[in-house]
């Protein structure tokens, strides 16, 4: 039965890599699938376009080319292109139209549809003007905006195969006899017990059966402090052991992991995201619903004044046609092409458009702390003499002989402050980790102990000093140094906030957005961030897994919120905010959970996301305006209504009108290019 478990479980993880692998590929073939059609459909333009009159008569041909069966040439040319290079877009149409939805694809389904149909039927015998080199250059433009479109906003979601990365392939299973066998962890079952050696990743959930190390949660937690461990306690697959063998009994396998869990939420909450309809869409709807409503109104308006029905027909294709400017299908793409360019020159990479779009209507930003806020790593704040023939300088050299040999990220921080002081380092004998509690070495024939207020506590040595009552209190990690058994100084040290983070919440509220944070620290440390760097609130003490809620009870309240952090039990919560923002310096599973990156892992670059999400709309509406506003004068003088007047709107005028409509949307694009969006 338990060997069935597994062999589904192993089945469904190879089920859900193969569907993200599908995903990616699905996009890439439609993205080529975009580019291949733009260059054969731009190829058999050009006869087309040397076909024509109106381009004959710009480049002024002596002799117009003309010969017999031309025009069926120019008809051929256009079938295919109509049906291969337009599919993608009559496809839409379909789709768009079942849906009762009718948006951008209707509307260019619409428009080379009517053009194909009415120039063929002139082609064949109907008195008019063709429409071909009209139909030819809004398939082209319109396929190249959307290879454009495809190209910048690729990004395939690889958070489940990142966070699958973190486990190891195989565990040491011990066997009856108390020898151990490598076995892939898929195979582990309930009650089995493996060994984890130093510096090893915990194959999956367990409780400590024997030993006693310090375990390092950071992947999981985002929180720099190694945990202690002890028989009885909880190891979280995916964590990495410390200084101590240990073994552990398996309590959970497979979904029901921690980890597991973890990708779950990520699923969960990266499905439930609103799609926003895109502003080109509402453009395109509404002149779908004028292009029909005009095209109509002129037909019968002309018939019914007495016109003949090749004029009125005449009249109502130039409508539809015109109503679909080229510069449509490039407002939006040229936009996004270039805020894309602009945020990577920025240290932004932006993967989702929707959500970076959104940045610009934030109300609040919660930021995780380690790592996101502060720079992740142990920095000592202040040492502390508890003796009085002992000097700071002294402790410091004591305490950087002895952490010399270590990795702990406490003795990292202590031999780095001994670096910037210019401390000598000692020549140690008989280093030893003492497990879970500190190290101690012998230091010139002296016995030297760098340890935790724990191991004070456990050998009964006392000690009271107000700075060392106050650094606790404040929420620093406190080590003691000891000669012998005697205390001879105390070394105070925290996470070091980054110097850039006060600027970067500064400019935020100058804004009008709300900065908060989000810490599994305790209340007293949280609040010395907070108060440090300038917050307006704070929430301490939330367990990795309460991080998501959290998010969720403040879009309750009809904020937009957006989420910046590094860990991977931040990727739940940066999934679920309107907009999720990791720092480029975290892990994999964070930065594809997250909608834009900040690779510079700098938090003044939060307000770079912001800055160019509000040009990047103004661009948008601007641009919109610039495709699709000329309609106002055009389509009326498609239809005629100056026709008493001797002005009849020509195609071919139209044509120029939007040529130029697109030419300003490039620009005007091109402008954002040289926008500032960093604080310094």
């Amino acid at each position: 039965m338990q060997d069935k478990q597994n062999a589904n479980e192993k089945h469904n993880k190879h089920q859900e890599h193969e569907k993200h692998e599908n995903h990616g590929d699905h996009h890439e073939h439609m993205m080529q699938e975009f580019k291949v059609k733009f260059w054969v459909s731009l190829v058999l333009t050009v006869p087309v376009l040397v076909f024509s009159d109106m381009i004959q008569s710009f480049l002024q041909l002596e002799e117009k080319i003309e010969f017999t069966g031309e025009q069926y040439i120019q008809l051929v040319l256009a079938t295919v292109i109509y049906f291969y290079g337009g599919l993608p877009f009559l496809k839409g149409l379909y789709k768009e139209l079942k849906k009762k939805q009718p948006g951008m694809m209707t509307l260019i389904g619409m428009a080379i549809t009517v053009a194909y149909v009415y120039s063929a039927a002139v082609t064949v015998g109907l008195p008019g003007k063709v429409f071909y080199w009209e139909l030819a250059t809004l398939i082209d433009v319109m396929l190249l905006g959307h290879w454009i479109e495809m190209r910048s906003v690729k990004s395939a979601s690889g958070a489940v195969e990142s966070l699958v990365k973190l486990l190891p392939s195989e565990a040491h299973r011990l066997k009856d006899d108390g020898s151990t066998e490598d076995v892939p962890v898929s195979e582990l079952n309930k009650e089995d017990i493996v060994l984890i050696k130093p510096g090893e990743k915990v194959p999956t959930d367990g409780i400590i059966t024997e030993g006693h190390t310090s375990v390092n949660e950071s992947m999981l937690t985002g929180e720099s402090t190694p945990v202690e461990k002890k028989e009885e306690d909880e190891v979280i697959g995916g964590s990495v052991n410390g200084e101590s063998a240990i073994k552990i009994q398996v309590e959970k396998t497979g979904e029901e992991t921690y980890l597991s869990q973890i990708v779950e939420m990520v699923k969960q909450s990266q499905s439930s995201h609103s799609k926003t309809q895109r502003l080109a869409d509402r453009a395109a709807f509404w002149l779908t619903v004028i292009a029909i409503s005009v095209a109509v109104v002129t037909f019968a308006g002309w018939l019914i004044g007495g016109a003949d029905f090749v004029f009125a027909m005449g009249r109502a294709v130039t409508v539809m046609v015109i109503t679909c400017p080229h510069a449509l299908g490039l407002a939006i793409p040229l936009v996004v092409a270039v805020t894309t360019t602009l945020g990577a020159n920025n240290g932004l990479l932006i993967r989702q458009r929707t959500a970076f779009e959104e940045a610009r209507k934030i109300d609040a930003i919660v930021f995780d702390k380690t790592g996101t806020l502060t720079e992740g790593s142990f920095g000592v704040d202040r040492i502390i003499t508890l003796d009085e023939n002992t000097n700071e300088n002294t402790v410091l050299q004591m305490a950087a002989s002895v952490e010399s040999q270590s990795e702990h990220p406490i003795a990292r921080g202590i031999v780095e402050m001994g670096d910037e002081k210019d401390i000598s380092i000692k020549e140690i004998q008989k280093f030893e980790a003492i497990s879970g509690k500190g190290a101690q070495a012998e230091v010139e024939g002296k016995k030297v102990l760098v340890v935790s207020p724990g191991y004070l506590e456990e050998n009964s040595i006392s000690t009271d000093n107000a700075a060392v009552n106050e650094a606790r209190e404040r929420g620093k990690t406190v080590v003691y140094v000891l000669a012998g058994d005697k205390p001879i100084g105390a070394i105070s040290l925290s996470d070091r906030v980054r110097p850039e983070s006060k600027k970067a919440i500064a400019a935020l509220k100058e804004q009008g957005v709300k900065t908060m944070m989000i810490t599994g620290d305790a209340e007293a440390v949280a609040k010395s961030v907070a108060e440090e760097i300038g917050l307006d609130d704070y929430f301490a003490e939330v367990l990795p897994d309460r991080k998501r809620e959290k998010i969720k009870q403040l879009q309750d309240e009809g904020m937009i919120v957006a989420m910046v952090g590094d860990g991977i039990n931040d990727a739940p919560a940066l999934a679920q905010a309107d907009v999720g923002i990791a720092i480029g310096a975290g892990t994999d599973v964070a930065m594809e959970s997250a909608d834009i990156v900040l690779v510079r892992s700098d938090p003044r670059d939060v307000l770079a996301v912001l800055n160019i999400s509000k040009a990047s709309y103004r661009k948008m509406i601007q641009n919109l305006w610039w495709a699709a506003g000329y309609n106002i004068v055009a389509i009326p003088l498609a239809a005629g209504v100056l026709a008493w007047a001797g002005i009849l709107l020509h195609p071919a005028v139209g044509a120029l009108i939007m040529s130029v409509s697109t030419v300003i949307v490039a620009i005007n694009a091109g402008l954002m290019k040289k926008m500032q969006v960093r604080i310094q």
